[in-house]
């Protein structure tokens, strides 16, 4: 099949027009000689060129932030609040600019970039009202004679990392909890996406956010740049989301100077669809769990395990929804699955599937690349997928559903726990007893429980085992960019 896609239109291209394209350091917008090309992933072809920062732009862009972080520390919550609900309703008044933005470099369809920029701006709204919030302790000590004053600071300077499949929305995740803390900033975007972080940057200028306060580097080369603010006392918190592997060396980097950190890393979820289950409920769950952002997500189900009675009909029905789905360029009307991100991206996944059909899976719908311009992969569904496969040991990323059955509740906890990482689950069943019960034995940070997504600006979003480190978003987001201090007063 040959997948036709057109150049950008014109509102695309006044969109990405509309860009600053350099780096933002100290409140000021800085160009490069040296450049970055932004790919659209519908077509291969280059959207526009933003600036490549060398070690030293992250450097000026760090001591930007140090500069700026008493100040911002010492500026009452109260207007550190206001500041981010402007960007809050800046946001969503910009949504349709914006999310062409999003769709024409990585590629989502417009509908749901529309709802990242509105999942974007929650951030900003839910950390402005944590920003007042932001509590201590005062209590006797129990001996008598002093009192325990406990009052929280900012970290300091943080550095900001955010991978390219949620470009708007990983930036205010990040941005929003260490502004309300009273930190300062440097944002290092993926290479792939810049331009929603160049914007956002621009969106909180105007907000009112000081100069020096947020900065923005875009680099084709991050371990050169991130590596010396890392090795620089003044960065007091590292924020990473993306690859376990690299979060590993992450982790060992900023050992060397005990830096705080916190990290949103690799998953594995499984979907454990039982007997009971309301089928209609499970099928709409998985595949909310499984295309959303075209299977681009660290939460995306990746392995669906289903109880061999209802194994049959799921397959059936999931397939028919899948092949359903239209394809094509993001910005084009009714498109559902978008193009992958980059070639690398269909190479990675077509030997996923071609791995799991030498194995012994049964390709039912899809399973082949497509020619033509852009990266795309077509809506896929596998079953019969053994344990082997490799698509059941790494994030698949593409919109690949692989099934496999399962016997017993207890073989599919045994089974969805039996690998190194721990995002998210997903459990689908009517039986609330078995529901809180498998939620409770399953190894992973979240869990989606008769539903297929489980990101909130208002919960804890994290993992556990090689999954991560910390929490994003809930009452907890903020106490990442946070330090605890006791004052022990004598009486």
């Amino acid at each position: 099949m040959t997948q036709t896609v057109a150049d950008p239109d014109a509102a695309t291209r006044t969109a990405i027009d509309s860009v600053p394209t350099g780096l933002f350091i100290g409140g000021q917008w800085r160009d490069t000689a040296a450049r970055i090309p932004v790919v659209d992933p519908a077509t291969g072809q280059t959207l526009c060129t933003v600036s490549d920062a060398g070690p030293q732009d992250g450097l000026d862009a760090l001591a930007a932030a140090a500069a700026a972080q008493a100040d911002w520390a010492a500026t009452p919550a109260r207007v550190r609040s206001e500041i981010l609900q402007r960007a809050h309703r800046a946001l969503l008044d910009d949504t349709e600019r914006l999310a062409r933005i999003a769709t024409a470099e990585m590629g989502k369809p417009l509908a749901e970039a529309r709802g990242e920029i509105a999942y974007a701006a929650e951030f900003f709204r839910w950390f402005a009202e944590e920003a007042v919030r932001i509590d201590g302790g005062y209590m006797p000590a129990p001996a008598g004679g002093s009192r325990f004053l406990v009052t929280r600071q900012p970290v300091g300077p943080s550095l900001l990392i955010t991978p390219w499949n949620f470009p708007m929305a990983m930036g205010t995740r990040k941005i929003g909890p260490a502004l309300a803390a009273g930190c300062t900033c440097v944002v290092k975007p993926a290479e792939q996406t810049p331009l929603c972080t160049l914007a956002l940057a621009e969106i909180l200028r105007v907000a009112g956010v000081p100069d020096g306060v947020v900065n923005v580097v875009t680099t084709s080369d991050p371990g050169a740049v991130t590596g010396p603010m890392i090795a620089d006392s003044r960065s007091r918190k590292l924020s990473f989301t993306g690859s376990t592997a690299v979060g590993k060396l992450l982790l060992e980097q900023c050992a060397k100077t005990v830096m705080r950190t916190s990290m949103e890393l690799g998953g594995n979820a499984p979907l454990i669809v039982f007997d009971d289950a309301d089928l209609d409920v499970a099928i709409e769950g998985a595949l909310a769990a499984k295309m959303r952002n075209i299977g681009q997500a660290c939460t995306a189900a990746n392995r669906i395990l289903v109880q061999r009675p209802v194994a049959e009909e799921f397959a059936r029905r999931l397939a028919e929804r899948m092949a359903a789905l239209p394809m094509g360029r993001g910005a084009d009307d009714g498109v559902v699955v978008g193009p992958l991100i980059d070639a690398a991206a269909v190479a990675k996944v077509t030997e996923l599937v071609d791995d799991a059909r030498r194995r012994g899976a049964t390709v039912v719908l899809g399973g082949t690349a497509l020619d033509g311009p852009g990266f795309f992969y077509p809506a896929t569904v596998l079953t019969d997928v053994p344990d082997d496969a490799a698509m059941f040991a790494t994030e698949i990323f593409g919109p690949v559903a692989g099934l496999t059955v399962f016997d017993t509740e207890d073989e599919a906890i045994t089974r969805a726990n039996d690998t190194p990482y721990g995002l998210v689950s997903y459990v689908f069943t009517e039986n609330l007893r078995r529901g809180l019960r498998v939620s409770e034995a399953l190894d992973t940070g979240m869990v989606g429980l008769n539903q297929g997504v489980v990101s909130n600006p208002a919960a804890p979003f994290g993992g556990v085992k090689e999954s991560g480190l910390g929490r994003e978003g809930g009452f907890g987001g903020i106490d990442e960019f946070l330090e605890t201090k006791y004052i022990g007063v004598a009486l």
